[in-house]
């Protein structure tokens, strides 16, 4: 769903820079009232994993068209809304500036269409709710229905509210090409597949957190629940770092080439035997900006994988390099805001100065 600047005039742009920028200063203010120091090296492994699961599109049979998770529900579930979002945050930037995948000048939109949706609406109204609820009944199996039920509902239900946003954002921008109705008619039904997908693989991310540290899943009470956890919390972290990196670097080689859900409405897939949808030019559609064009010229100057892969070569090198590198640059930038801004030092401090007060 990583839109195009070609999508976007510069106007609807700005506009969505400027509601994604606000709901990041917003995160980033109730971050800083975290006191929980273990966020950081979950924060950092599972903005990697997003990452690395982004890379891998997994074919929609029937259609000509593959999809890939966005992750905005996997994050919130295990870091809570506002870390979760300035997570995909990370995630989508480096994609953009070293990977050349999505607009620069679109990164505003892309950043609202997929962690918005996941990250506050997924959590809110549909998350926390049916974690709180008494569906299907008590203790440990009752807890995992429900996880794998919120997965389940929470990505389709949010994929439908992204994949719409892009339909505005494009109807919007004026782009004569795309008839609102005959567009939404394509997008919705490619994306409410693609989001039934993401939520099987997001309820088994999570029913594997939930299984070793159930801690670790928001909207959780393993105290109060009785639930004992069965695997370190190192250990269950370094299982997830290890999945990024086995992910990003194996087995995203065996992506589907086949269009994702907007490239598929935009452009079809003819040669695959499918209907060309849409029908435009893959070469010359939407709309053209003197910002479109200054966007493209410093994505070129940034990406040094574009496309996931080494410049100029078709080495299945590229893509694994891609997602090895990028998963560390994905963790590792995360980290680096946390310290920056001073996150998870709270109860640090507090913990040392009970200490000195002590002694």
């Amino acid at each position: 769903m990583h839109m195009a600047d070609a999508l976007l005039a510069p106007a609807v742009a700005a506009t969505m820079y400027v509601a994604s920028g606000a709901a990041a200063g917003v995160s980033i203010h109730q971050l800083k009232k975290d006191d929980d120091p273990q966020k950081l090296p979950v924060m950092a492994v599972t903005a990697a994993v997003v990452f690395a699961g982004q890379m891998i599109n997994y074919t929609i049979p029937g259609t000509g068209s593959s999809g890939h998770m966005c992750g905005g529900m996997l994050l919130s579930a295990l870091l809570g809304p506002y870390a979760g979002f300035l997570s995909m945050i990370v995630v989508l930037a480096i994609q953009c500036l070293f990977f050349a995948d999505g607009g620069l000048m679109a990164l505003g939109a892309n950043i609202w269409n997929m962690a918005f949706y996941g990250c506050f609406v997924g959590y809110y109204l549909i998350w926390k709710p049916l974690m709180h609820s008494s569906l299907f009944g008590e203790g440990r199996s009752a807890v995992r229905k429900r996880i794998i039920f919120a997965s389940i509902l929470g990505c389709m239900i949010t994929l439908q509210l992204g994949a719409f946003s892009v339909v505005i954002e494009t109807s919007l921008s004026g782009i004569t090409e795309l008839p609102f109705g005959a567009f939404a008619a394509l997008m919705q039904p490619i994306h409410l597949a693609i989001g039934l997908i993401e939520g099987l693989i997001t309820a088994a991310v999570l029913t594997f957190v939930f299984e070793s540290r159930p801690e670790m899943i928001r909207e959780v009470d393993a105290q109060t629940s009785g639930l004992e956890a069965k695997r370190s919390f190192k250990t269950t972290v370094a299982v997830l770092a290890a999945a990024a990196l086995v992910i990003g670097g194996g087995l995203s080689l065996f992506a589907s080439s086949n269009p994702d859900g907007l490239e598929w409405a935009l452009f079809g897939n003819a040669d695959g035997g499918y209907q060309a949808n849409m029908g435009l030019d893959e070469e010359n559609f939407g709309v053209s900006s003197s910002a479109a064009d200054k966007a493209e010229k410093i994505q070129e100057k940034t990406s040094v994988l574009p496309d996931y892969a080494f410049p100029d070569s078709e080495s299945a090198a590229g893509t694994s390099v891609s997602g090895i590198v990028g998963s560390a640059i994905v963790a590792g930038v995360a980290i680096l805001i946390c310290v920056i801004g001073g996150f998870f030092r709270k109860k640090s401090r507090n913990s040392k100065g009970s200490e000195q007060s002590k002694a």
